[in-house]
């Protein structure tokens, strides 16, 4: 106990030993299996809609020994990562003007900020028919839907950076380009990371939405099909399987930026 009687664990902002933390989210999962497991049990919601965590683990098994869900998964993935990265290779530098001039912020901010409220799902339509069914409009579709945030995070990451930095490069003989490389560029990197990070978790969101309307195979598709036939324990499996992707990439992330970034507070 602290000298004010509340557990120093829980004083703000307090770190905690990896192991009690790692504990700690065991517990979380498990706490959301045992309430599924409860609503499930007393019939509250109808076992057509929410079936039994035992029920979803035998329809698992059974998925999990066909190879259609790994060449549903590989699909997915290869969009995914496309997309992504195509959004980030004109993200950065979009972002790192916007956030190092003024004029380009007015330029471009306003419309990005314009265009980053349009809803993603209503350009189906008119991707659908400027790109045709193919892989192309699956790319476009995540790149719109995550180059727009992207941008606008880079550049307020950017902002940050602060101001003495700058000047005390000017006076060391630094030019522009190179303040913008050595100086706004690295000191950014930790936040600009951890906005890629987010930003990919949107990406694999927006890639189920085009996977429901135009495809023929993949994760979104799969539960699509599902869907029609009611096959409600083999949604829950692909849904299982979106998150523990998405947790899996977000933990990655965030090794990595620990690793590369071991000065930066931001670095976790």
């Amino acid at each position: 106990m602290s000298a004010n009687g509340t557990d120093a664990a829980f004083q703000l902002r307090r770190s905690i030993p990896a192991r009690r933390y790692r504990l700690l989210a065991i517990v979380g999962f498990g706490l959301c299996l045992i309430i599924w497991g409860i609503v499930s049990a007393s019939n509250v919601v109808d076992p057509i809609f929410l079936p039994s965590p035992l029920t979803v683990a035998h329809t698992m098994a059974e998925i999990f020994s066909d190879q259609t869900i790994w060449s549903d998964l590989w699909i997915s993935f290869e969009r995914v990562t496309i997309g992504f990265l195509l959004s980030a290779i004109a993200a950065l530098p979009i972002g790192i003007l916007i956030g190092s001039f003024k004029p380009v912020e007015a330029l471009m901010q306003p419309v990005t900020e314009f265009v980053r409220y349009v809803p993603v799902p209503a350009l189906i339509p008119i991707l659908m028919v400027t790109l045709g069914i193919g892989e192309e409009s699956k790319w476009a579709l995540i790149f719109i839907g995550t180059y727009f945030q992207l941008v606008l995070m880079v550049a307020d990451e950017v902002r940050r950076v602060p101001y003495d930095l700058l000047q005390v490069a000017q006076t060391l003989g630094a030019t522009q380009g190179e303040i913008i490389r050595k100086v706004l560029w690295r000191s950014a990197m930790p936040g600009i990371f951890d906005a890629l990070r987010l930003c990919n978790g949107w990406a694999w969101t927006y890639l189920i939405v085009a996977e429901l309307v135009a495809a023929n195979e993949g994760l979104g598709f799969r539960i699509l099909k599902f869907s029609r036939f009611l096959q409600t324990p083999k949604i829950w499996v692909y849904l299982l399987l979106l998150g523990a992707i998405g947790l899996l990439l977000d933990l990655m992330f965030r090794a990595l930026n620990r690793r590369l970034f071991k000065w930066a507070e931001s670095g976790k």
